[in-house]
């Protein structure tokens, strides 16, 4: 049984009502409209929210302006409340300069810092996390200000929406996290997604408030988000609300909504939120046929004439140089000079020092990942540091690698920096989506900067099997959007972390866990930057150019030790994206012959891509082909003898010298 809608009981002043009633009447004539120009062909999608606009409108009308709200694909309410030009609205629909993401993303699928306003990928779960990040930053600098993020039914099945509440819950963040319960994800009832009552009822068991809420009903929606608002401002915690609502209209206009019984459809439709609230305000004498009238006048006019701006809108001047320049923040590094004044110390020393004085360089810069507290880390890189920091900034987390990554971009939406710690780079798997598709993609959808570091200790030859042992910075090199630096030295690895920290861009870091304590090296104490993008080279010879990073750099030196009469150039890369290639072609083409050694196995590693890069350019110069050395086609093993047969550095020195004498 549908239960009607009851206005009884409101304190709500007469002019928000009429406010109200305004901001609900704006998106549904918007939505009007659209389906018109839809079957016209003249939009290519739209995702109806139709029978919604009382959640988008009453949640958004409950927070200030300068308060985040994170929509989804029904929530024009969100965007028309918070008082967006129509014709930009328009433009990002239409893929037109004047949107959004310069015609990067479509509908929904934007945000804006102007009216903080933060839009989903369409991997939906991450959203949730993306709210955590921006309430956890409001927390930090004790600003008594709330988070509104919104998810479907379906939503709440995938993992992050667990991992997101959980987090906001163990760190009592100020969050509305806001459940539109309409019925079905695209075609699936609420029955095959969840099997309890209420999805309210699954704050329960993160130790979380929760409530339902008539989504229908925009004076009990405006009215119990602004009370619970309030309360959380005063006492930051997470709040589970769910909004009982219908889709009237299928997921998109194309799928329909076959899949529906007639009479729930009928049912729903006599509740119609602007229906009857409009009912409601006539028979209160609140609203008269005349104002109603003058109402929709204007807004058609508006809607009208917006759309008018944005199809007089030129299409989007295509510029090859831009799409390019577009992917990554433009950020011109400050040099930082290393000091004469050095210390002998191993790789993990320098990584905790660079930390350490990023930490204290940078007073908006929070570190997150498991065991990283008092604990110090799983390496220890971070001892110590929760005594120097607090708390606040150095956090401990729950095994939530996706909702952290995502916290960790929405501490950067929110003006934070962050350092994220995968606890073992083998574990990145669990957080590769928000990697992926939110730190890579943001600059170049809505120009938004992703200023996080994810630290990634990684490496075989420890004994420490498949699931800890991998080098699997492949995954990200071919993912346009991110940085990847990979360092050899100690002296390298502090200069290129601070420099990766101070980068307003996503940097994937990898530190190799076999070089922690075995490579020593005087690295300078002071506070210094290395300049990402520029390799080194380590030895000058005229017989062979050898490229490689991480231990491959070290199994290159050995090898060269054993045979003196090697002359060899010895590049180690340090960063793998970007790519110094400048110095491995002039190299090359002063050896005539290339080795590229990695410790990943061989098949789609970046030793590919190099060895390409070489064959297309310095073709003309080469003596012999390129050659590849990677470590076998299996998953890593445990057991020493295993290990030791599948790393490449037991073929690099039969390879070397087959090419040398080729």
């Amino acid at each position: 049984m549908i239960a009607q809608i009851n206005y009884t009981n409101s304190t709500v002043e007469t002019s928000k009502l009429i406010a109200l009633y305004k901001s609900m009447l704006k998106p549904r004539l918007i939505e009007e409209k659209m389906l018109i120009l839809l079957r016209q062909g003249k939009i290519s999608k739209w995702f109806s929210g139709i029978g919604q606009e009382a959640i988008s409108v009453g949640v958004t009308s409950a927070l200030t302006k300068d308060e985040y709200i994170l929509p989804m694909h029904r929530n024009l309410g969100v965007f028309t409340t918070r008082e967006i030009p129509l014709y930009r609205l328009f433009s990002q629909w239409q893929g037109k300069a004047n949107g959004f993401t310069k015609g990067r993303d479509r509908s929904f699928h934007f945000g804006t810092q102007e009216y903080n306003i933060v839009g989903m990928i369409s991997h939906l779960g991450p959203q949730l996390g993306i709210a955590d990040g921006i309430a956890l930053a409001h927390k930090i600098r004790n600003e008594q200000k709330i988070c509104a993020v919104f998810t479907g039914e379906g939503g709440t099945s995938e993992g992050d929406f667990h991992e997101a509440l959980n987090v906001a819950s163990v760190w009592k963040l100020p969050v509305l996290f806001c459940v539109e319960n309409n019925g079905y994800g695209l075609s699936t009832p609420t029955s095959e997604q969840f099997n309890c009552e209420n999805i309210a009822d699954k704050g329960i068991g993160y130790g979380m408030e929760s409530h339902v809420i008539d989504g229908n009903n925009i004076i009990e929606v405006y009215s119990k988000v602004s009370e619970l608002a309030e309360s959380v401002r005063q006492n930051p915690r997470p709040i589970l609300l769910e909004f009982k609502t219908f889709r009237m209209r299928g997921h998109e206009e194309a799928s329909g909504t076959k899949y529906v019984p007639q009479e729930l459809m009928d049912a729903w439709a006599a509740k119609d939120p602007l229906e009857n609230f409009q009912a409601y305000l006539r028979a209160k004498n609140i609203l008269t046929e005349e104002d109603e009238v003058q109402f929709k006048e204007a807004i058609v006019h508006e809607i009208n004439e917006h759309l008018q701006m944005a199809f007089d809108e030129p299409a989007i001047t295509v510029d090859l140089e831009t799409e390019i320049n577009d992917v990554f923040k433009a950020f011109q590094p400050e040099i930082i000079n290393p000091s004469t004044e050095t210390k002998k110390i191993r790789l993990i020393d320098a990584i905790s020092d660079g930390l350490r004085q990023s930490m204290e360089q940078h007073d908006d810069l929070v570190i997150m990942g498991q065991d990283i507290a008092e604990y110090g880390g799983a390496f220890k890189i971070t001892d110590g540091f929760v005594a120097q920091f607090g708390k606040d900034r150095v956090r401990n987390t729950p095994i939530c690698e996706s909702a952290i990554v995502s916290a960790a971009y929405g501490l950067s939406i929110n003006g934070m920096k962050s350092v994220m710690e995968m606890q073992f780079a083998d574990f990145v798997s669990s957080g590769f989506n928000p990697i992926v598709n939110l730190l890579a993609k943001s600059q170049y959808r809505w120009s938004q900067i992703a200023d996080v570091v994810v630290r990634m200790p990684c490496g075989a030859g420890v004994g420490a099997g498949p699931f800890h042992s991998q080098t699997n910075e492949a995954w990200f090199t071919k993912t346009p959007g991110l940085k990847v630096i990979y360092p050899a030295f100690p002296a390298d690895a502090k200069g290129l972390l601070i420099a990766a920290i101070n980068d307003p861009n996503p940097v994937l870091f990898f530190e190799h866990k076999a070089l922690y304590r075995s490579i020593y090296q005087e690295v300078p104490e002071n506070y210094y930057t290395l300049q990402i993008g520029k390799a080194a080279t380590l030895k000058e010879g005229n017989d062979i150019t050898i490229i490689s990073y991480g231990a491959g750099v070290h199994w290159a030196l050995e090898t060269l030790e054993k045979n003196p009469t090697i002359s060899a150039d010895v590049i180690d890369l340090r960063s793998l994206q970007p790519l110094d290639v400048e110095t491995i072609y002039s190299s090359v083409r002063k050896t005539g012959k290339a080795i590229v050694l990695q410790e990943d196995s061989l098949f789609g590693g970046i030793a590919s891509d190099i060895s390409a890069l070489i064959t297309e350019n310095c073709f003309k110069d080469l003596d012999a082909p390129v050659k590849r050395v990677g470590s076998i086609e299996t998953p890593i093993p445990f057991e020493k003898n295993l290990e030791n047969q599948y790393l490449a550095k037991n073929q690099f020195e039969k390879a070397l010298l087959e090419l040398v004498s080729f």
